[in-house]
């Protein structure tokens, strides 16, 4: 990115179902801007948005999630993040929406996709043995997320994990116009 980069902050979220690798390539474009010495966080979402007991009209807490990344965004910014890179799913153009106005800065989506059978066999690794219901509910997450994401379209690009995760952060930072 050289010294005549455009500076204004801006964010990057990567979205896309369970078990696809948004986490592991959300560390990894954080790898990449460190760096080329870009100040920025790397925030996963699912830990702003982790309390329990979930309501019945919110049991994801979007919500909760939302008003937790207004306050950790702002504190990046102030502090002198140029890029916000986010792992989290967003389900929908409102939810989109919803995380920009939250951030207070550019966002762009990048959709990360794998073929399922990979998707099955990470799921089978992070949960291992002895968690045989948390196992089925993600398997069956990331098919649901699966078509949800594929009707959609939130994304304004899309990357497969399909090789290392260092290349595919490559290929999500330099798709965002990042470098």
């Amino acid at each position: 990115m050289g010294a005549d980069r455009d500076r204004s902050p801006r964010a990057l979220l990567i979205t896309g179902p369970v078990g696809v690798g948004k986490t592991s390539v959300a560390e990894a474009v954080g790898d990449l801007l460190a760096g080329e010495a870009i100040p920025h966080a790397v925030i996963d979402l699912d830990w702003l948005a982790r309390y329990w007991p979930s309501t019945t009209d919110d049991p994801f807490n979007f919500a909760l999630e939302l008003r937790n990344l207004r306050s950790v965004a702002r504190n990046y910014l102030d502090a002198g993040a140029e890029r916000l890179v986010l792992a989290g799913v967003v389900e929908n153009r409102a939810g989109r929406a919803r995380y920009a106005e939250a951030i207070g800065v550019d966002l762009v989506v990048c959709r990360l996709t794998a073929d399922l059978g990979v998707i099955r066999q990470r799921l089978i690794q992070r949960h291992g043995s002895g968690d045989d219901d948390g196992l089925r509910w993600h398997l069956q997450r990331s098919l649901e997320l699966e078509q949800i994401l594929d009707l959609a379209g939130v994304e304004d690009f899309t990357v497969t994990t399909d090789r290392p995760v260092a290349d595919v952060a490559k290929a999500v930072v330099t798709a965002s116009g990042w470098v």
